[in-house]
């Protein structure tokens, strides 16, 4: 079993992940690069300088620690991306947090001690803990062993998954320990999700098939949900589809997830110079009309909303 993972963020008292209060782990890394991602700091396996220019108070202690010279008020983004090498010193001496590691290691046993903590918050409202990222399942031995000891200690786990992940490793060590599964179904067109989240949806949705079955028999507690993506994921062809291929499998259950624009200003923490094609769009709320009418495409099919 790997007993160390790279994890970006840990939130407590949470009520968006699941039932109950719950503490969500965001693990570094996903097999997807969705245009709209909410947490693009997550994207990359490894540990990253993030700097948000809002929070700096141009004390200079960065450029003082920077053996690279990668750190500069003359840079257009403040950082040299060539020549940093990730020692994070500049982040380590930076007392208003603009310069931040994002990915720090964690074992679990030094994980298992943080998320205990709220075990009287789980424990008075049904809830658990949140397994997200990213892709939690990149990290399969890591993500095993960490639901084994949280089932041991009577805590109730969930894990949120993109869905490209390896099933029969899933079913043999991670399903035993997990509670529930929310997993994104984004676009059923194969060759549109390849464009807009870099991979066919292939195994994703013959991961919901095994996911489903699972439910069925009774081992699992299953939940597909739908990001509504302005122009992209919300259009009447690419939801009829999706509701359509849950009719088809039996599956009368899903949740949507309105859009939130809050994440666009995010991907530039990290040093992204691209920005997505549909930006305009993607910097307002979706309005509720058009989150009714996304709704009313699968209440029409018979498919309940959770």
């Amino acid at each position: 079993m790997k007993n160390e993972s790279l994890i970006f963020d840990i939130k407590g008292s949470s009520m968006d992940d699941g039932p109950g209060i719950r503490t969500v782990v965001f693990f570094k890394g996903c097999p997807l690069s969705c245009i709209w991602c909410h947490n693009p700091e997550s994207k990359s396996q490894s540990a990253e300088l993030s700097f948000n220019v809002g929070k700096c108070i141009g004390c200079g202690n960065c450029i003082k620690n920077c053996t690279k010279g990668a750190v500069s008020s003359g840079s257009a983004c403040f950082i040299d991306r060539g020549k940093c090498v990730l020692c994070f010193k500049c982040a380590t001496n930076c007392p208003s947090g603009a310069l931040e590691q994002v990915g720090m290691p964690v074992t679990i046993d030094s994980l298992m001690a943080m998320l205990l903590r709220d075990k009287p918050f789980f424990d008075a409202s049904g809830g658990g803990v949140t397994l997200s990222g990213g892709e939690p399942l990149m990290n399969m031995g890591f993500v095993s062993e960490l639901l084994a000891c949280l089932h041991g200690e009577g805590v109730h786990t969930l894990v949120e998954t993109c869905g490209v992940f390896n099933y029969p490793s899933f079913e043999k060590s991670v399903l035993p320990h997990t509670d529930t599964v929310y997993m994104d179904i984004k676009l059923i067109d194969p060759d549109e999700h390849k464009r807009y989240c870099g991979l066919s949806n292939e195994v994703i949705l013959k991961n919901f098939i095994y996911l489903k079955d699972a439910a069925y028999s009774g081992d699992l507690d299953f939940l597909p949900r739908i990001p509504l993506i302005p122009g992209i994921t919300d259009t009447p062809d690419n939801l009829d589809g999706i509701a359509e291929f849950l009719q088809d499998n039996h599956w009368h259950r899903v949740q949507l997830l309105p859009y939130n624009p809050l994440w666009v200003d995010k991907y530039r923490l990290t040093g992204s110079n691209s920005a997505p094609e549909q930006q305009d769009l993607m910097k307002k709320f979706m309005p509720e009309e058009k989150i009714e009418v996304c709704r009313e495409i699968f209440i029409s099919k018979r498919i309940t909303l959770v």
